[in-house]
């Protein structure tokens, strides 16, 4: 399996970034997970993708990451020390809520079959 300098990047932005919110970001009664971070070829971008729970405080979350992304950047520059540094932005990412709702409805579906052949 190749790993390319953009996914080594992405997943190392990932655990940082994941550490930075946790000690930095105060959302009440909220919790904020890097769940995903994709670097395009050129390490110019670097898309955070963000799970909030609970979803109804998303707008929130976002608006705090975003009026902190400039303490972040400038902490992964320090940190990573890498020529060129993407540049993070944060967006809401619904895959797990979306897997777990699936996973739902098959485990339910599953359930009625079983009851059907007893």
């Amino acid at each position: 399996m190749k790993f390319f300098r953009s996914e080594r990047v992405g997943s190392v932005i990932q655990e940082e970034l994941g550490k930075m919110i946790i000690r930095e970001v105060e959302l009440s009664g909220g919790i904020v997970t890097v769940v995903d971070v994709a670097v395009d070829k050129n390490m110019e971008h670097a898309r955070v993708g963000v799970s909030v729970i609970p979803a109804s405080l998303e707008a929130v979350a976002l608006r705090v990451l975003n009026m902190k992304i400039g303490e972040f950047q400038h902490a992964l520059n320090r940190k990573m020390r890498i020529r060129p540094m993407p540049l993070i932005s944060f967006f809401i990412d619904h895959g797990y809520e979306h897997a777990a709702i699936i996973e739902k409805k098959l485990l339910e579906e599953k359930k009625q079959q079983e009851g059907e052949v007893s």
